[in-house]
């Protein structure tokens, strides 16, 4: 998804909503979390095969002489 992409999808939600952000506990009973939404920012993801799908990069740690920023993107990150 895009940044335009998500725009055009909340244009027609009421203002006023709360916004939230859904994931599955991984629990016994397949319970879905939803905690508040309190930050909206850019970050640097880089896909890790470990875990099978993107990792935040702490960019404090990054450096660019090192190769550090090979295979990574900007994203929008919502936490």
């Amino acid at each position: 998804m895009q940044v335009k992409d998500l725009i055009d999808l909340l244009k027609d939600f009421n203002p006023d909503l709360e916004v939230h952000f859904a994931y599955p506990s991984n629990d016994y009973w397949r319970t879905e979390l939803a905690p508040a939404v309190h930050h909206v920012g850019d970050g640097i993801v880089k896909h890790t095969d470990y875990h099978r799908m993107d990792q935040l990069m702490d960019e404090d740690e990054m450096h660019e002489d090192e190769g550090d920023y090979e295979g990574t993107r900007r994203v929008v990150v919502i936490s």
